[in-house]
């Protein structure tokens, strides 16, 4: 599946519809985030079952807002609509590729 870019409206559907999204955050004159675009985008392809999302925080200020975001690329893990990690900063590709592995394994289950 290729990277999709998602909106306020269809955010709460896309986290919780999907077992594991990854919300990239980003800004068109940031330039760690267009370095990391390219990391987010090869990492993507590897990883068909996983849904892959940016939200430019410039068009969907109102979300960013919701999630406090206040330092961009911003990377946002949500495995069956639970946020599971959420941290600041571009990350080479091995180290998202691990981030993905342990979300797969993570246990999300209640009780």
């Amino acid at each position: 599946m290729a990277v999709i870019n998602t909106q306020g409206s269809e955010f709460e559907s896309l986290i919780t519809k999907n077992e594991i999204v990854l919300v990239d955050f980003w800004a068109e004159w940031c330039a760690p985030c267009k370095q990391f675009a390219v990391v987010y985008d090869k990492v993507s392809e590897l990883y068909p079952e996983i849904v892959f999302a940016k939200v430019n925080v410039e068009q969907e200020a109102e979300l960013a807002d919701t999630f406090e975001i206040r330092s961009i690329p911003f990377l946002m893990v949500f495995k069956k609509g639970i946020l599971i990690y959420a941290e600041s900063g571009s990350m080479p590709e091995s180290t998202l590729i691990e981030l993905i592995t342990q979300a797969k394994v993570a246990d999300v289950s209640v009780g």
